[in-house]
C-alpha cells in the first residue's frame, strides 16, 4: 500500500522552499539590522581616536614646559611659572581643567634618597611635599649623587564628545628632564 502526503502538507513545504529561495528585501533588512551597528562604531573609532590625540597632544606639551624649563640658566619667579602653565593651556588646545606641577629633585647617594630642592603647582594641585616623593620614587630615573632633573606633572580633564562607553577623565602626564646649560634650576618667589 502506498502513503501519499496530504496536499496540505505538499503546498507548504512547496511555499517554504519558495520563501527560502526568494532574496526580495533582503538589503532592505540587512540595512536595518546593520547600519546602526555601522554607526555605532564609526562613533566609537571618532571618540577613541579623539582620546588618543588628546593624551599625544597633553604629552607634547608637557615635555614642550620640560624642555623649556631644561634650558633656562637663571632663577624662574611666579610669572614665568604663570607663563608655562599658559604654554601649557595653549599647546593643550581644548582641554579643561588644566593643572600643571613642576618639582626640582635631587639625588643624594648618602641618604639614597631623592631630594626636593623646590616644588610649585599651578591650578587645583598641592606642590609636591619631601613625604610624597616616596610615593612616585619608583617613576624617576636612577641618578648620580647630586644630580637634579625637573619634573613636570600636568593633569588635563578630557570628556568624549560623544557617549559611547568612555568616561570623562583626567588625562595625567608625568616627565622629568635634566637640566642643561646651569646645574639647578632656581626659583625665586
Amino acid at each position: 500500500m502506498r502513503i501519499t502526503q496530504f496536499p496540505r502538507a505538499r503546498l507548504l513545504r512547496a511555499r517554504l522552499g519558495r520563501f527560502a529561495k526568494d532574496t526580495r528585501g533582503t538589503v532592505a533588512t540587512e540595512a536595518v539590522i546593520a547600519l546602526p551597528v555601522i554607526f555605532w562604531a564609526f562613533l566609537a573609532a571618532f571618540v577613541f581616536f579623539d582620546a588618543y590625540r588628546q593624551s599625544s597632544i597633553n604629552l607634547k606639551a608637557a615635555y614642550m614646559v620640560g624642555d623649556t624649563l631644561s634650558r633656562e640658566t637663571n632663577s624662574i619667579d611666579d610669572d614665568y611659572l604663570d607663563g608655562m602653565k599658559g604654554l601649557f593651556d595653549h599647546l593643550a588646545g581644548r582641554a579643561t581643567n588644566t593643572r600643571m606641577r613642576i618639582t626640582v629633585l635631587q639625588w643624594d647617594d648618602e641618604d639614597e634618597a631623592y631630594l626636593r630642592d623646590w616644588s610649585q603647582s599651578r591650578g587645583a594641585i598641592s606642590p609636591l611635599l619631601q613625604s610624597d616623593l616616596s610615593g612616585i620614587s619608583n617613576k624617576l630615573p636612577v641618578m648620580a649623587d647630586n644630580e637634579r632633573i625637573i619634573l613636570v606633572e600636568t593633569w588635563s580633564h578630557y570628556t568624549p564628545p560623544f557617549k559611547i562607553g568612555l568616561p570623562a577623565q583626567d588625562m595625567y602626564n608625568f616627565v622629568f628632564t635634566s637640566p642643561r646649560f646651569a646645574p639647578l634650576l632656581r626659583y625665586s618667589s
